[in-house]
């Protein structure tokens, strides 16, 4: 008979494994301490409009993700539209040709770099390529970029942008490797996965309230505002102290930051729980706007000034006239007043698109521990623990991503095969 398998937390990662574990046949409850599904990509309602918490993207490299929405049934809750870099003074698109000529080609013609820096940025390329993207060593992404001679202003407009909005964590403190993966499979892979994928339609609908729906037709169960205070090892599997819930196999997909707590007092876990503590935390901070009307911004995503400033992205599908500026990892930024922060982006923003619609209303939404801070060397916790029965999901865990969507996903599969393969 197949065990019976808890899921704690919610969050993309504990959802991506309980549908991995129902499909599987097994008997899977899962326990949220919030009211909602989504972890840290959720849904939030602001005066009868549904928003998300912040601008989550996905890429055409996703495989995890992609897999996960087709089997939900909504995967055509995502438009697909090829990259293009739009920021002030440089435009980088990439055409629909096969590897490695979209890329090429999409060099050749970038708007805002000169000669010497597009072969900079194709040496570059070639190199990591020909090293099949694996350093001897890891490093800092801005140490990476300047032994390869990569120009300032180069690093400026295409590096920097990609580096902070992947792993959420500054080139100064971005771990080279982690980096030279996301390079490996989106400008490098299969010319589909250099796509951006926008979710069209709040991330609530897109996996929560699918995976809810998907559990529970065969035959698992969800229950939220349920708080799992603590796990107790007993001979046939654990006790789930809070709910009071019995299974023989557990997923903790908990932030990893409540982890710990959970893990105190289990034989062996003393060092996974100073992994955990080790941890360290970059933020993530989206600007909400609603206009009295529509914009009209020439491609969804839309740079409002160099490097890792902030970008825009039109939201249209969640309400006329809605748009979210999205500020990634720690900066100045965080020290503004809220008042402040919104009559600086709707300068940026007019300055890239002209006259604005009137605004009706704003908010400011930060999730202050949105991602692991992605450095060089870290020790990530591996998804099986030393405790028989007791896995680890969630973005953080080991892999070759960064606190992505697409990791939180992978990490959940992963854990719900390590489970079947042992039947």
């Amino acid at each position: 008979m197949k065990p019976r398998v808890a899921v704690v937390g919610g969050g993309w990662a504990g959802l991506a494994a309980a549908v991995t574990l129902v499909d599987a046949g097994h008997a899977v409850v899962l326990h949220e301490s919030a009211r909602q599904l989504g972890g840290r990509a959720r849904r939030v309602d602001w005066h009868g409009i549904a928003i998300d918490n912040g601008q989550h993207l996905c890429a055409g490299a996703y495989d995890h993700t992609l897999d996960l929405l087709r089997r939900l049934g909504t995967a055509a809750g995502l438009e697909r539209r090829r990259l293009v870099f739009d920021e002030p003074g440089f435009r980088l698109a990439l055409p629909g040709l096969p590897r490695p000529l979209h890329l090429a080609v999409g060099l050749l013609t970038a708007r805002g770099l000169d000669a010497g820096e597009k072969y900079a940025a194709a040496r570059f390329m070639r190199a990591l390529a020909r090293r099949r993207f694996r350093l001897d060593r890891d490093d800092t992404a801005a140490r990476l970029l300047a032994e390869h001679g990569q120009p300032g202003r180069l690093v400026a407009r295409l590096w920097q942008p990609i580096c902070v909005a992947a792993l959420n964590t500054p080139l100064a403190q971005a771990s080279a490797q982690i980096f030279c993966n996301v390079l490996r499979d989106s400008l490098a892979g299969p010319r589909a996965a250099s796509d951006m994928l926008f979710n069209r339609g709040d991330l609530g609908r897109l996996v929560p309230d699918a995976a809810a729906r998907h559990v529970g037709e065969r035959g698992g169960s969800i229950h939220l505002s349920s708080r799992v205070t603590g796990l107790v090892r007993e001979a046939d599997g654990f006790r789930l102290a809070g709910p009071d819930d019995r299974a023989e196999r557990v997923v903790l997909a908990t932030h990893p930051a409540q982890a710990p707590a959970l893990l105190a007092g289990l034989p062996g876990c003393d060092g996974l729980v100073g992994q955990l503590r080790d941890l360290r935390w970059q933020p993530i901070l989206t600007l909400w706007l609603r206009f009295a009307a529509p914009l009209a911004l020439p491609y969804p995503m839309l740079a409002l000034g160099d490097g890792s400033a902030p970008w825009a992205f039109e939201r249209n599908d969640l309400g006329p006239g809605l748009a979210a500026i999205v500020f990634s990892a720690e900066g100045p930024h965080l020290a503004l007043a809220p008042a402040a922060l919104r009559d600086d982006c709707l300068e940026r923003l007019g300055r890239r698109v002209g006259p604005l619609p009137p605004l009706a209303d704003w908010r400011v939404i930060v999730e202050k521990r949105a991602t692991f801070a992605c450095t060089p060397g870290l020790r990530r916790p591996d998804p099986r623990t030393p405790v028989p029965g007791l896995f680890l999901a969630g973005d953080y865990t080991a892999g070759d991503y960064p606190a992505t969507l697409e990791g939180a996903v992978r990490s959940g599969v992963k854990c719900a095969r390590m489970i079947i393969e042992e039947e």
